[in-house]
């Protein structure tokens, strides 16, 4: 059936509601846009589905959001789950809570308990829930950081973390047999209520959640030493981090924290902000005015779904305030854990620091001062989450931290998903400790590069939309498989590894290996020097990610370094 064909069916068809055939019939004579709703069903990749609201195949709806979900229904059913049930938490975004009931409704319909959330919450909270209720899976509605006109779908299985193989590829199956809306169960809300299926959850896993993130504190006494002359400046981007981290600063005695009034308030039209991104710089402008009128110490910034943290920490001696990457923070609260664990005896047997390949090479170097194992695993957090399982399981490691550079990190096994709650929360620990001292994070950051060497990374993304922008990528990362370079940046390429191949080719020896990791579209350059590049598509959204990393003698070196390589490798002016 061709796209016009299917627009012309959810325009007609009794099956849809009113307000979705109206919004399609206003499109009548838009063939591009009619083509770019219906041209494909919503991909439902290996996390499940992230796209723009609206209505059509291509669009995040409750239409498609049951079809997937029916899809998932029939995989636990095959595993038989139905009775250890589905956790479903959502966001703050746009049709969020409709987008969850409607999945609720869906495996309830096909046998299936689920726990719904009442009302909003941060992600790692579903996934410390999935576990805590022993459920076979999860669900989060979201789009994380994505621009206000998006929204998503996450799949969780039962040990708490993003769904990996082989339970991704069998629920794509799964999902992919769901070929029309006649396969779709539902229910009535009011039936699934008395069915007994339908749960509805809220205080007390949130009071058993603040519980597991204070237990990862190290040195609570310290905190009420330092907090009374430490100011906290603090936004959720109007997401969900509102609540449960200001809950658990004040717990911990943190008592001068200053939230950003303007995005204080859940509100998936992110009024204040473009894109919701404590990556982005213009998302900073109301808390960066903030901290200059209160004189904070530290700012911070979750985003949506408060799985990411974005800081930004005073400069002593200029008196300005620093933007830190996530490789940054992410390290400041490793070596932390790991100093401090090591100090007062608390550290397991056997630690080990978990992070993507795309993450900073300078873990190596503080894994290698505290006698810690280092795992590097592909990117995206649910392989770090998938690393507890297996130390677990095998009994080889104990997970002490992980972080990928995208700004998320994990402190504690409580979860198995990056929490900026609890990176909040050892980050202002960290900041009392070092104030105790008479050092800021930033003091604390450059004694870390003079330690451990100046380390410096850096991601260029290229957005590609449509059906012409996927063919864009798809020749691109073609022709670097074709063509591999032997420089980059000035450095030579002494290793490639190719994922999707699952080879690492030493470029001097001729010997080809493999990576030991899943396979994955992805590209990864070992250059001399220190250095390194890789290039992926992104999973979730129409763009391809360059990632570069370079070791300086400081950081003037460093940073010109990383221009440099940037340069060559994105082929900019």
């Amino acid at each position: 059936m061709g796209y016009q064909e299917v627009y012309k069916k959810w325009c007609t068809d009794a099956y849809f509601d009113e307000e979705t055939k109206a919004e399609l019939k206003a499109l009548e004579g838009d063939e591009k846009e009619i083509e770019d709703r219906f041209y494909r069903q919503l991909e439902f990749g290996t996390g499940g589905l992230r796209g723009v609201i609206g209505a059509g195949t291509n669009r995040m709806n409750i239409y498609t959001v049951r079809q997937a979900t029916q899809g998932l229904a029939n995989y636990i059913l095959s595993q038989g789950g139905q009775e250890k049930g589905v956790a479903i938490a959502f966001d703050s975004r746009i049709m969020s809570p409709e987008f969850a009931k409607e999945a609720a409704l869906c495996l309830n319909a096909n046998g299936i308990r689920t726990y719904l959330f009442e009302s909003l919450r941060p992600t790692p909270e579903l996934s410390f829930a999935v576990r805590t209720l022993g459920c076979i899976s999860g669900i989060v509605i979201t789009a994380s950081h994505n621009p206000r006109e998006y929204n998503g779908y996450k799949v969780y299985w039962e040990d708490g973390a993003q769904i990996t193989p082989p339970h991704d590829r069998n629920i794509l199956a799964e999902v992919a047999r769901v070929t029309d809306f006649d396969q779709v169960k539902t229910m009535t809300e009011k039936a699934a209520l008395s069915s007994g299926l339908h749960k509805i959850i809220g205080q007390e896993m949130d009071d058993a959640y603040m519980a597991q993130l204070k237990a990862q504190s190290i040195h609570p006494e310290l905190i009420g030493e330092a907090a009374k002359d430490m100011k906290i400046v603090y936004t959720p981007l109007h997401g969900t981090g509102n609540l449960p981290v200001r809950r658990v600063l004040k717990e911990l005695g943190f008592g001068q924290v200053y939230v950003v009034k303007e995005q204080e308030l859940p509100d998936g039209k992110f009024p204040t902000v473009a894109y919701p991104n404590p990556e982005d710089a213009k998302a900073w402008t109301l808390s960066l005015a903030l901290a200059e009128k209160v004189d904070a110490d530290i700012i911070l910034a979750t985003d949506p779904d408060a799985d990411r943290l974005g800081v930004y920490a005073k400069d002593t001696k200029t008196g300005n305030y620093v933007s830190f990457t996530g490789n940054m923070s992410g390290m400041l609260i490793a070596e932390y854990i790991l100093r401090e664990r090591t100090k007062t005896g608390t550290m397991p047997e056997k630690p080990a620091l978990v992070e993507t390949i795309v993450t900073t090479d300078m873990a190596k170097a503080i894994a290698g001062a505290y006698d810690t194992a280092l795992i590097e695993v592909l990117t995206g957090f649910k392989y770090i989450g998938e690393q507890i399982k297996f130390f677990e399981q095998e009994n080889s490691y104990h997970y002490v931290f992980g972080l990928e550079e995208s700004y998320g990190c994990l402190a504690g096994t409580y979860a198995r998903d990056k929490d900026a709650c609890v990176a909040v929360m050892m980050l202002c620990e960290a900041a009392a400790y070092y104030k105790t001292q008479g050092k800021t994070l930033w003091d604390a950051m450059v004694d870390m590069y003079d330690t451990y060497g100046y380390y410096k990374e850096d991601l260029s993304t290229l957005t590609l939309k449509g059906i012409d922008g996927a063919k864009e990528i798809q020749e691109m990362m073609k022709e670097f498989r074709g063509n591999p370079p032997k420089t980059l940046g000035g450095y030579k390429v002494l290793a490639v590894r190719d994922y999707q191949a699952d080879t690492r080719s030493d470029l001097e020896s001729g010997t080809v290996t493999v990576t030991g990791l899943p396979k994955s579209n992805v590209l990864y350059y070992e250059l001399e020097d220190n250095a390194w590049c890789c290039v992926r598509p992104s999973g979730t959204e129409p763009k391809i990610k360059f990632y570069y990393g370079v070791k300086g003698t400081s950081m003037e070196d460093a940073g010109e370094k990383l221009e440099g390589l940037k340069r060559d490798l994105v082929k900019e002016d």
